[in-house]
């Protein structure tokens, strides 16, 4: 049995996709900021969030100003914890294991990727698994992959893709084609499960997946997130696909996904301004849901 996304809506609102052009998620994060907002203020105490940065990957450093901008809208205390990126698996074990068992840290992030030579399966366990707001510890990630996501702290950025494809697609996914470029920790490998719980079909593929236009004309949906500029192009989409960007690649001129712009396509999230407010508004989200679980209180 499939299990539906919980606050703010289980359907996604009717103004988020325009066929044939942007596909934003600005409605709905408003929508899930407003949310947020109502907890916070029902609370006499600012949760600490605390992102931890061991790598020099600017990235990284991309999506944790972003959260601090909007941890500090909220009125949420944020620490962005730079270990730089010289340190052991010992030292980044410690910091996690103490922050991890602090009462006054209420939801932890550890930025991916790490320094080269640092374990993230090895790092991931040493998370709290209800201090996990971007639920990727083993232990929220094996609630995704069993169905049970109503128990999980759920990765928010295929959260948002989700909630992105259901805004152009129906909001119901049962029997549809989505192909999935890009088998990360982070997106890839999550989103599969997610979209499976929903009723989907998955292709997933990467980026030496032979003749991908072959392999994605048949499909409703592509989503592709693997950090390399300009890997889906004109030649590999169809005029009925809608099209997902997830991937972040830091330029000169700015931040642009995976994906050439304004390509032929039904519709298109662009980067900036696609998944990424959605998946910052939804990161805060599950920091409510966090807290309630630390606290004992029910969640929906």
């Amino acid at each position: 049995m499939t299990t539906p996304d919980p606050t703010p809506s289980d359907t996604a609102p009717t103004d988020t996709a325009l066929p044939g052009g942007p596909l934003t998620g600005k409605a709905l994060a408003d929508q899930v900021t407003r949310g947020v907002k109502a907890d916070l203020r029902a609370w006499n105490f600012r949760p600490h969030l605390v992102s931890v940065l061991a790598s020099g990957d600017p990235a990284s450093r991309v999506y944790v100003d972003s959260k601090a901008r909007r941890a500090e809208r909220l009125g949420v205390q944020f620490t962005a914890h730079d270990l730089g990126d010289t340190l052991t698996d010992a030292a980044l074990h410690a910091a996690l294991d103490d922050l991890s068992a602090d009462p006054g840290v209420h939801g932890i992030m550890l930025e991916l990727p790490l320094a080269s030579g640092l374990d993230a399966d090895a790092a991931l366990l040493r998370l709290a698994p209800r201090k996990d707001v971007e639920g990727l510890s083993p232990a929220n990630l094996a609630l995704i992959a069993a169905g049970r996501e109503t128990e999980a702290l759920l990765p928010p950025t295929p959260r948002s893709i989700r909630f992105l494809l259901r805004a152009a697609l129906g909001d119901d996914l049962r029997g549809l084609n989505i192909a999935v470029i890009g088998p990360g920790r982070t997106v890839g490998r999550p989103l599969t499960f997610m979209l499976n719980n929903r009723g989907a079909t998955v292709t997933l593929c990467n980026e030496h997946t032979r003749d991908l236009p072959r392999v994605l004309a048949p499909m409703d949906a592509v989503v592709i997130a693997v950090g390399r500029a300009g890997l889906l192009r004109p030649d590999h989409v169809q005029p009925h696909h809608v099209v997902i960007d997830a991937g972040i690649n830091v330029h000169p001129g700015g931040v642009i996904g995976d994906a050439t712009p304004d390509l032929p396509v039904r519709a298109q999230t662009p980067v900036p301004g696609g998944v990424g407010p959605l998946t910052s508004a939804l990161m805060y989200q599950n920091l409510v849901r966090a807290v309630k679980l630390q606290r004992g209180e029910p969640v929906e």
